[in-house]
């Protein structure tokens, strides 16, 4: 049985946890870095990046508010986009703010070693096991620690502001934007790491209390102190600097005092960027276990990450593990370039964040009730996303390559470990699904609702066609033509050789055959519609169908489906060459020794079900006393969301059919439970491939799997959609 984390972090604790993770490496390591990349333009550039990370620090405060449980960004990207896109942020956050973790404990090092000769290594390996081990007995007294170091740090910082100012000089600022708007992004990609800390306590929003009031006040009153504090502190960085550019600089604010305060300050400085350091390390080893503690809760990771001690209710095995990446890096790892990597990947969890956001709002879903609304939706969101996505461009070709990386073996390890143990699906793809769903409806609706209008049918047959074939496919017609009000057209094609002088393959001509002027006799009797019939002889006979039903304004074109047929002039592809380049729709009848119909089914595995095709069916279920089965075909482990909206749409074409329906859902991986689902029906309809996803998704084609009589239709390709649209719909079905 699960168990829960205990709530004891207060107000306070939140702020220090925030500003801790914040107040560390990004301002004690990163400044002199920036500089060279903005010169004194860094300035600008941490007030940009703080501006940059508020839409996401606004939607995680509402999200956390939602669902204050432990993950953070990985529950929320999870809940909003599904378990794939939440395995690449649990993953790649894990790592990254292990990868941070481990920076601000070898980046101390260099203060440190201002005062004390000590092996860079060993030191940072100690505090890191010290961390670990302090993680281990509580969040607790984790906050406690928390609140206690950043009480230190930020009193040195003031002292340095206030000691520093005056020694400040206006010359420094000058070429205020000679790097150019290039270089101002550059950096503010590069120290947009620094800000990472603000959402981190999301991660720890189930041991928080009152977080509808904490989580907020938390968040962005940490940030909007931190985005001050940089100011301050980088503008007198860049204005007291001892020499022109303080780039390349491994202790750049200690240079800084060295030179501004007086020997107690300067111990204050280092002290602070000591405890800083820590601060960060700490505060990452809290928010980055959580991560694999919320995933393994979800079954996206192995269940002994779920493991909670009984004696100090923490997370004990995700914290023990992630310690052991923190203590490897530490050891191995060339921290700096990983670092680039954390920061690249951090802007690209904050796009999704904002994107996440997007998704529950315009989801409307169900458990979705937050204490705290973004009040300034969704234009912080849009901000959000295409500021980060700027920024990623002026990253550079190796921390994106990186986190491709990240992202290809999060995909991995979905697809390999994850997915078959996960019967869960974001609000986002249900919305998508019902948004087109809704469309699908609406286009039925029309479709099935316009004004009769006497629509035109033909029936192409030629004298190789069975009577049986022969009937089915006049059959057909004459229920599609009865329910438009319409008339059909028979019409032999009949194939003679080049050498012989034709009339124009337009006009139809008295048939030759009597028993063919027979059977169409019989037809006009038994059937409530017009039924003319004639023969035209060609060279060719697909283009003359093609032309025939182009010359007399056809609105729908049946034929005999021959794709896995032979002993006809009609062999290989011919049907869909007819398919494809008649001017209407088109019909493929495989129906041959077809009696009464009692059950009819429509087939889909490619998105819902199209317009026309519920149309035909209708009418073929309505003349014969028919009913209708929809059967969708599913991937197995279907998220039970997917199967409720499914029937919803299901339900909604229903209403709009003349007849009795049933919805069918199946659930299968292969062909064998396709063909099991429609063996009762006396008909299947299905629908032709005109975008070739079958051959994308290595499929066979529904009508080469589908045992039994079926008929095909071929949409017009105006009313077909694009690759692309059919890419979307299937994604969401």
């Amino acid at each position: 049985m699960a168990k829960d984390l205990e709530r004891d972090l207060g107000l306070f604790a939140v702020l220090a946890i925030s500003i801790g993770a914040m107040v560390g490496s990004g301002i004690f390591i990163l400044p002199a870095l920036a500089m060279d990349m903005a010169g004194p333009a860094v300035v600008l550039a941490y007030l940009l990046a703080g501006v940059l990370v508020l839409p996401a620090a606004l939607s995680k405060s509402e999200m956390a508010t939602a669902m204050p449980e432990a993950g953070g960004t990985y529950v929320y990207i999870e809940r909003s986009m599904g378990p794939l896109l939440g395995t690449i942020a649990g993953l790649g956050t894990w790592f990254a703010l292990s990868f941070k973790g481990a920076l601000a404990l070898v980046g101390g090092a260099p203060y440190l070693a201002i005062y004390l000769d000590v092996p860079i290594t060993p030191l940072a390996l100690t505090l890191a096991v010290v961390l670990i081990l302090v993680n281990l007995v509580g969040a607790k007294q984790t906050g406690r620690l928390q609140i206690g170091i950043v009480a230190v740090m930020l009193v040195a910082m003031v002292w340095f502001v206030v000691g520093s100012t005056g020694a400040t000089d206006p010359v420094r600022f000058e070429g205020l934007f000679d790097a150019g708007t290039g270089g101002l992004l550059a950096a503010t990609g590069f120290v947009f790491v620094s800000y990472a800390g603000v959402t981190k306590v999301a991660s720890v929003a189930e041991e928080i209390e009152n977080p509808s009031r904490n989580i907020p006040l938390g968040m962005l009153g940490s940030l909007g102190f931190t985005t001050v504090l940089y100011v301050l502190v980088v503008a007198v960085m860049v204005g007291a600097a001892p020499t022109p550019n303080l780039a390349g600089s491994a202790t750049p604010i200690y240079d800084v005092a060295r030179a501004t305060l007086s020997a107690p300050g300067t111990w204050a400085v280092v002290i602070a960027a000591v405890l800083a350091l820590v601060s960060t390390a700490n505060a990452g080893l809290l928010s980055s276990s959580r991560y694999p503690f919320a995933m393994s809760r979800d079954n996206l990771l192995p269940s002994l990450f779920e493991q909670i001690s009984d004696r100090f209710k923490t997370p004990s095995t995700a914290i023990t593990v992630t310690g052991a990446i923190l203590l490897v890096m530490i050891a191995f790892v060339p921290i700096e370039d990983i670092a680039k990597l954390g920061s690249a990947f951090q802007i690209l969890v904050f796009v999704l964040i904002n994107l996440a956001l997007v998704a529950f709002r315009e989801s409307a879903a169900k458990d979705y009730d937050p204490d705290f609304r973004d009040p300034f939706y969704p234009w912080t969101q849009a901000v959000g996303v295409i500021g980060g996505l700027v920024l990623l461009t002026q990253m550079g070709f190796e921390p994106l390559a990186g986190a491709v990386l990240i992202v290809v073996a999060s995909v991995v390890w979905y697809f390999a470990w994850a997915r078959k143990r996960v019967r869960r699906e974001g609000v986002a793809r249900d919305e998508l699904r019902r948004r087109v769903g809704r469309r699908a409806v609406a286009e039925t609706r029309t479709s099935v609702d316009e004004p009769e209008t006497g629509d035109h049918i033909v029936v192409g047959v030629t004298e190789d066609t069975s009577t049986d074939d022969e009937t089915a496919m006049v059959r057909f017609a004459a229920d599609v033509a009865n329910r438009r009000s319409g008339h059909v057209s028979v019409v032999r094609f009949d194939e003679v050789p080049d050498q012989l002088p034709l009339e124009p393959a337009t006009d139809m001509q008295s048939p030759g055959d009597e028993d063919f002027e027979n059977r169409m006799e019989r037809f006009r009797s038994d059937m409530d519609v017009p039924i003319e019939y004639g023969e035209i002889v060609s060279h060719d006979r697909r283009h003359a169908m093609v032309n025939y039903a182009t010359h007399h304004d056809a609105d729908l074109l049946v034929v005999e489906d021959l794709h896995v047929g032979v002993g006809s002039a009609l062999l290989g592809e011919d049907d869909e060459w007819i398919a494809t380049h008649s001017p209407c729709d088109v019909l493929l009848v495989d129906a041959p020794l077809l009696g009464d119909l009692s059950e009819i089914a429509l087939v889909t595995d490619r998105g819902p079900f199209d317009p026309g095709k519920m149309k035909i069916a209708d009418a073929i279920a309505s003349s014969a006393g028919a009913s209708i089965v929809l059967v969708q075909r599913v991937g197995p482990n279907v998220a039970g969301e997917r199967r409720e909206t499914i029937r919803e749409y299901h339900d909604e074409l229903a209403a709009l059919c003349s007849v009795p329906v049933e919805s069918r859902i199946v659930e299968t991986g292969d062909e064998g439970g396709l063909v099991a689902s429609v063996e009762s029906a006396d008909l299947v309809v299905l629908e032709g491939d005109r975008t070739g996803l079958d051959a994308l998704y290595n499929r066979r084609p529904l009508e080469d799997v589908v045992e039994g009589p079926t008929v095909v239709l071929w949409p017009h390709r105006e009313r077909t959609p694009g690759l692309l649209q059919r890419l979307f719909d299937r994604l969401a079905f």
